[in-house]
Order: C-alpha cells, then structure tokens, then sequence
C-alpha cells in the first residue's frame, strides 16, 4: 500500500452542462464495430465519449489507473489510448474480460497505448487478495456501472480500496446512474432500480446522499465532484483525504 503524504493541491473542476457532454465523439476503437469474440455493450458506446471529457479534467497526470469492474474492455481500451501518459489496468472478477480486451485492443493503431494486462479483481475481497502491489503506483479509481448491480459489499469494498490504495488527493470516479436524497433522477432510472432488485435484492440503486457520501465519508474520502451526464446518470469523484 502506499505511504500516505501530504495532501495534494487539487483544484476542485466545475460542474458541465450535460448538453456539452452529451456532444462528445466516441473515442477510438469504439467508433468501430465490434471484432469477433469481444464483448459489446451499448452503453459504453455511448457514455465513453461523456466521462472521457469527465476523466480527463478530474484524474492526474501521471500513476496508473485502477479500474474496477472493467466488464467488456471498451472503456479500458479506448481510455487507455487516450489518456497516456498515464497506465490503465483493468480488472474484473470474470475471466472473460482478458480475451475480449485482447480483442478490442488490437482495433487500435500500433503506436497508440494500451491497457496493462488485465487482472482477476473481486473488489468485495479483502484488501489482502487484490493483486496489487506499490509498485504499480495506483493514482486514481474508476468504477462504471458497477455499484448498482453487485451486493453493497463490492461498493463498501471499492471504497475501503481507494482509501488504502490512493494518496490524499487522489480521485475515485464512479459513474452511473444514483438516488438523490432517496429521489431518483428520472422516471426511467425508478423502472431500472425495480428491475434490478426484481432480479437480486442485493442491487439497486444507490442513494448519493444517504448511502454513498456517508460510507465513503468512514472509509477517509470526500465528495469532491457531482457532475450530471447525459440519460440521467452521474459522474462522483470522491477524493482521498
């Protein structure tokens, strides 16, 4: 783990019309379609460009990014290649995801940069069992679309991970859709969160104010950023305290 040091001055970024984010192009190699035995999903066709733009004015200049629930590999690919310098590794608990990042990853031109190879992560584990070590300098978090459809452990666990793992200052970004003080933010995120506990009453869901901020607040991290993005979903980037 690293040793903790002085608290980095961070400017605190302002909140974007979700129109202007709504605008941005989908990066490379998801504006092409899908090679063969990779995974796709829609979705992250469709917020890549969004929480680039996000990503981009909220993560630091250098260190390696720990993504948390990397799914498909679109988002590690195409945010790896248009990040560097800084190092994406992606994780996930599904063996899957190796060969379809494998895949998508190839889609790129040969001089852009990659994702490191991808590690088998469940983030409700102890701290003790995430394959991690100093040396990966781990400066940043993201987790997308992940807290909502997986037991709160995984979420208590992302935050426990980010207070160990990161420096004060550093960012944790989760994405996706969240209640507002037990409101949810569109008639169409209500029908999903029903959906979701229909299938596992462990999702859903989950309440920024009531159930995030707190939980993250124990774990030693502070909301630093609530940005609205595009179909009713939010950017939050807690910061390391």
């Amino acid at each position: 783990m690293n040793a903790p040091s002085a608290p980095a001055a961070v400017p605190r970024p302002t909140v974007l019309p979700p129109t202007v984010l709504a605008d941005q192009p989908v990066p490379p190699p998801l504006d092409r379609p899908a090679p063969p035995a990779a995974g796709d999903a829609p979705a992250a066709r469709r917020n890549a460009g969004p929480l680039l733009a996000v990503l981009r004015r909220v993560l630091p200049q250098s260190g390696t990014v720990l993504e948390i629930g990397s799914g498909s590999g679109q988002h590690a690919t195409a945010f790896a290649a248009a990040l560097a310098p800084l190092r994406w590794l992606p994780t996930d608990p599904r063996p899957a995801l190796a060969g379809s990042l494998q895949a998508w990853a190839a889609l790129l031109p040969p001089a852009a940069a990659r994702p490191l190879p991808p590690r088998l992560l469940d983030a409700a584990a102890p701290l003790a069992e995430w394959p991690l070590e100093p040396r990966d300098d781990i400066r940043a978090m993201v987790a997308t679309n992940v807290v909502h459809i997986a037991p709160w452990p995984v979420a208590e666990g992302i935050l426990a991970g980010a207070a160990a793992l990161l420096r004060p200052g550093d960012p944790l970004v989760l994405y996706g859709p969240f209640r507002r003080d037990g409101v949810h933010t569109g008639d169409g995120n209500a029908a999903f969160d029903a959906s979701l506990r229909a299938e596992n009453p462990a999702w859903g869901i989950r309440d920024l104010e009531c159930e995030m901020v707190p939980a993250a607040g124990a774990a030693g991290l502070a909301l630093d950023l609530v940005q609205p993005m595009p179909a009713d979903n939010l950017t939050v980037v807690f910061r390391r305290q």
